[in-house]
């Protein structure tokens, strides 16, 4: 039995492309693994710890290899917490609008938060830096109002993809499928629907072996 980490990026459910995407994904999931759990952070409506002051301080004791001050172990725990949610998953979905050409801002928080040295990194002078969160998949459904064609100047300012395979590239995820509905608003309602349904199709086939 294996648990499935969603996470929900958008901040209007009713309107995403990216989230009707992840949901034809895991319906067609759950049909054909009935025993599995889908575990679901949304990020528009869950409370996330601030990586502020305390806890920020508890990352930098750790990388100086100091014990965390009694408020910093306090700030620290509520850290840790989301991590061992995180890495307790054994699959990882996300479902992400483009925002200014980037990511919403509270997903960029969850990443600040879960991306920690001995946590889901270590690094050695030898070796480097090495992700900790390995033998997993992740499926990513990518939503943009716009078009970011590879090899077009538009591309350019594709912060979105690169970025989100970067961070979880670095922390050990090796297995990443990606899902891109585009352009949401540049073509005007009937491509939206045109490409979030291939999306969809695409998706539910993927989800029988994911």
């Amino acid at each position: 039995m294996a648990t499935v980490f969603h996470i929900q990026a958008t901040a209007t459910p009713e309107f995403s492309y990216s989230l009707r995407a992840a949901r034809a994904f895991l319906e067609s999931y759950s049909e054909s693994h009935p025993d599995d759990t889908i575990d679901t952070l949304d990020l528009s409506q869950d409370r996330i710890p601030d990586f502020l002051g305390m806890a920020a301080r508890g990352k930098y004791r750790i990388l100086h290899g100091e014990p965390h001050t009694d408020e910093e172990a306090r700030a620290w725990k509520a850290v840790v917490a989301e991590i061992e949610r995180f890495k307790k998953a054994d699959k990882l979905v996300m479902s992400v609008p483009m925002w200014n050409f980037s990511i919403p801002y509270r997903l960029k928080q969850y990443l600040d938060i879960i991306i920690q040295p001995t946590y889901t990194f270590s690094y050695s002078p030898e070796k480097g830096y090495s992700g900790l969160v390995t033998g997993r998949p992740a499926m990513l459904f990518l939503a943009r109002g716009g078009q970011y064609t590879p090899g077009t100047v538009a591309a350019s300012f594709d912060f979105q993809r690169p970025y989100l395979e970067g961070a979880l590239g670095f922390i050990g995820f090796t297995e990443i499928t990606v899902a891109v509905i585009e352009p949401t608003l540049e073509g005007g309602p009937d491509v939206a629907e045109q490409r979030v349904q291939e999306a969809i199709k695409k998706a539910r086939e993927r989800a029988r072996t994911f």
